[in-house]
């Protein structure tokens, strides 16, 4: 390779991180035999001797700025740069480090690095970064270069920037501007677009105030109409001269108010309109330019606020029943720019620019905008209400409160507001849709809990229900009928309520109130459970499951998954006792092996019951839907259900017979008891028993017993047990009241009889059983003539008979 030698400088960074010229020579690229590689070679112009001698490493990151630096670090706290003189000296010295690294030369850095800003920033100035030619028609393209080439660099920008500074240099620039239009210098133009472009990205605040002055703002956006890529100039000052027109709605005395507002909607236009998108590289070029607008509508709303007469003149005019249509409708789009701009004040000031306009009545002025049929007029009276919602909600519910307490029911602010959500006559509701959210933010518990006022929440939310709500819900009820199924209804038929009309429109307002109703069920937990099971709402809601529109069937399944989300018992029972899941199992149903979301969402809702193990509900669809569902076998959350309904079953029959193996338990004890010898055989003898009533309560009943039965007691002690017809002896089960009080009684010794000896005449026998109480234990004899009494009380109580069977 031969070397190639130019003027360089060299810097090294010290340890206060700031660089040090090391002095000034010639570079080259070339082998160095010490190094064993090939090296950056600088000698000193002055006596030849190195400046510099560093192998170039394969690893070592290089960084090309400004096109005219290269930046390099040889140790971790060693920094070295060389700034070139001229562009063609880096370039040709980039490319060599970039073929020994095996990079592409149009890259920038040949490595990963961390962040090498700092080192840039603070480069010493240089004499020969920035050299302004004379503003002159002949030098326009170079200093349109000159501008160009230095907006990669900070340290040349900076440079630029003081240079333009001085001796009035943008506003000669403007003079040649005014020159080449009355000479029609086309080429000169282009140049000028460039230069004016350039020291706009500039960024510079200070170069912004001589540029956006009244007397120079024009020419620079005459400038820029002059786009080379463009084949006819564009109108911009034809516009803003003409076309724009400033609207004064009530007259601005303040001339530096005035002045300001004219600069503010220029500069802005500059930005939005004529300067192109920047790019990522750009993003930040005008970011001083956007602070410049901000500042400005900072002061804006400053001045405006502190004039009160004027602020008080405008309230008084839109709330003036004598003014005319127009001007009202200046007066509320004056009222959307004021609010657009207060978003640039600080939180302090906007709470004071907000409480001002509060104490001048916005909010019963935007009651009266809000309900008239301009169309322009509503859209910027529900952009004053979101920025006044947005700032306070509790200001606005407030608000509406007082209303109410006046007895000025007809017309209140929310209902007006959910009318003109209702009545948004745009095809894709984008009205209706920013009112349901300003409508959410209302409702929302959430910023309802500012301890200066902890009954808001309560009382609002009584009003809303009371006065609002039935607003609210009336395109649902009207749109969904109030037909009950009858009990012929069969699931899986055809059998539908109507949705009338079900075009688009329709479809979305009643999607929005669905929307609007499921946050209610999240978050207002008593009061919309009331509602609902009132109006009876689930069932006029779920007859929107027959909507062709797919997304509004979903909207109705995602309102009942919420309530059944909630796991609350009132509304399981609800939904079990008007059978609210037939219409969801008929659109399953509908939607046959079709695999969509509509599938998904009613499947999920079932698994969630499932996974729950909401025992109510799950019961309910084994019982009335299982036959229906057992079809489906794609998935295994049907069977799953059945499978927990019978696991619930099981439990409970394991608890019964445990409960009656228990009583069996203490009815062998017994029989051991009778079958005990005992010396009083006339005598009828009690065991004592854990868990018994009270011994007084017992003899009572006891005694009460033996006079009932006294009478038959020679009788009975002569009669045998009937036979039955498979040669055994029939047993009877007393029912009477008395068993039931537990009363234990015999007047002999007795014996069980046995199948082997069945004639015994010895045998006397005993029909008995044994009764479980919650108080205990109760013995019973009972005998054979009452058996007739026994067969007709267990037909007459058919639900005694699996408690006491065996």
């Amino acid at each position: 390779m031969s070397d190639t030698r130019r003027r360089v400088k060299v810097y090294t960074l010290n340890e206060d991180r700031q660089w040090d010229d090391r002095g000034t020579g010639h570079v080259s690229s070339t082998y160095v035999d010490r190094l064993k590689g090939m090296s950056l070679l600088v000698r000193a112009e002055s006596d030849g001797s190195v400046l510099l001698e560093s192998k170039i490493s394969p690893n070592t990151a290089y960084q090309k700025q400004q096109d005219t630096l290269i930046v390099w670090s040889e140790a971790v706290n060693y920094d070295l740069a060389l700034s070139f003189q001229e562009k063609a000296g880096c370039d040709e010295i980039w490319e060599k480090i970039c073929q020994i690294q095996g990079k592409d030369p149009t890259v920038e850095v040949t490595q990963d690095l961390e962040s090498e800003e700092e080192r840039f920033e603070e480069m010493p100035e240089t004499s020969h970064l920035v050299d302004l030619p004379p503003c002159e028609l002949n030098k326009l393209e170079e200093i349109a270069d000159l501008v160009t080439s230095v907006l990669s660099s900070p340290i040349r920008r900076e440079k630029l920037a003081l240079a333009l500074m001085h001796e009035g240099y943008i506003k000669k620039l403007l003079q040649l501007f005014k020159v080449c239009e009355d000479l029609e210098n086309t080429e000169g133009l282009h140049h000028l677009y460039e230069i004016i472009r350039g020291i706009l990205f500039l960024n510079k605040a200070a170069l912004f105030e001589v540029m956006f002055s009244d007397d120079c703002i024009m020419d620079v956006v005459g400038c820029l109409e002059y786009d080379p890529s463009l084949v006819q100039p564009k109108k911009h000052r034809e516009f803003l001269t003409k076309t724009a027109k400033f609207k004064e709605v009530i007259p601005i005395t303040d001339s530096e108010l005035r002045q300001k507002i004219h600069q503010t909607y220029r500069v802005q236009y500059i930005q939005d309109i004529i300067l192109p998108t920047p790019s990522v590289f750009e993003e930040n070029f005008l970011s001083t330019l956007t602070s410049f607008i901000f500042f400005n509508k900072v002061e804006i709303v400053s001045m405006l606020q502190e004039d009160e007469k004027f602020l008080a003149e405008v309230f008084a005019q839109l709330t003036d029943e004598a003014t005319d249509d127009e001007k009202r409708r200046e007066l509320v789009n004056f009222f959307k720019e004021f609010c657009a701009f207060s978003q640039t004040l600080q939180p302090q000031n906007r709470d004071a620019f907000f409480k001002t306009l509060a104490n001048l009545g916005i909010l019963p002025a935007l009651e009266i905008v809000m309900g008239m049929d301009d169309l322009q007029v509503r859209a910027a009276a529900t952009d004053i209400f979101s920025y006044l919602v947005e700032f306070s909600p509790s200001m606005v519910r407030e608000f509406v409160m007082q209303e109410a307490q006046q007895g000025d029911y007809d017309i209140l602010l929310i209902n007006v507001v959910i009318e003109q959500m209702i009545c948004d006559t745009d095809p894709e509701l984008g009205g209706a849709v920013q009112l349901m959210g300003l409508l959410r933010t209302l409702i929302d518990p959430e910023n309802m809990l500012a301890p200066t006022n902890k009954t808001e929440k309560t009382e609002f939310l009584s009003f809303f229900y009371k006065y609002c709500m039935h607003v609210l819900t009336a395109p649902l009820l009207a749109n969904t009928t109030d037909e009950k199924p009858g009990k012929e209804a069969v699931v899986g038929t055809n059998k539908i309520s109507p949705v009338c009309p079900d075009n688009f429109q329709t479809a979305q307002l009643l999607a929005l109130i669905l929307e609007l109703l499921t946050f209610c069920v999240e978050h207002h937990t008593y009061h919309i459970k009331n509602y609902i099971m009132n109006r009876d709402l689930l069932r006029r809601v779920l007859v929107l499951m027959n909507s062709k529109h797919t997304f509004l069937a979903l909207c109705a399944l995602r309102f009942m998954r919420r309530i059944v989300g909630l796991k609350d018992e009132f509304y399981n029972r609800y939904i079990i006792k008007g059978n609210l899941f037939e219409p969801v199992i008929n659109a399953l149903l509908d939607n046959g092996t079709r695999y969509n979301l509509l599938n998904s969402a009613v499947i999920e809702l079932f698994e969630f019951i499932r996974v729950e193990d909401i025992k109510s509900l799950t019961a309910h669809i084994v019982d009335n839907f299982s036959e229906v569902l057992e079809s489906i076998e794609y998935v295994q959350t049907f069977k799953g259900l059945k499978s927990k309904y019978e696991q619930e079953k099981d439990r409970q029959s394991q608890r019964l017979s445990r409960y009656r193996r228990d009583a069996r338990t203490l009815e062998d004890d017994e029989e051991l008891w009778f079958n005990e010898d005992d010396d009083d055989e006339g005598e009828a003898v009690v065991p004592p028993i854990e868990k018994s009533k009270p011994e007084d309560d017992f003899s009572d009943n006891y005694g009460k017993f033996i006079e009932a039965k006294k009478a038959k007691e020679s009788e009975d002690k002569e009669n045998l047990p009937k036979r039955a017809s498979g040669g055994a002896f029939k047993f009877t089960f007393a029912h009477s009241t008395v068993a039931t009080n537990g009363a234990n009684s015999t007047n002999s010794k007795t014996t069980a009889a046995s199948p082997a000896s069945p004639n015994s005449s010895s045998s006397k026998t005993i029909n008995s059983a044994a009764i479980v109480t919650k108080a205990g234990l109760v013995g019973l004899v009972d005998y054979p003539d009452d058996e007739e009494e026994d067969e007709e009380e267990e037909t007459a109580s058919p639900r005694k008979r699996p408690r006491l069977g065996t």
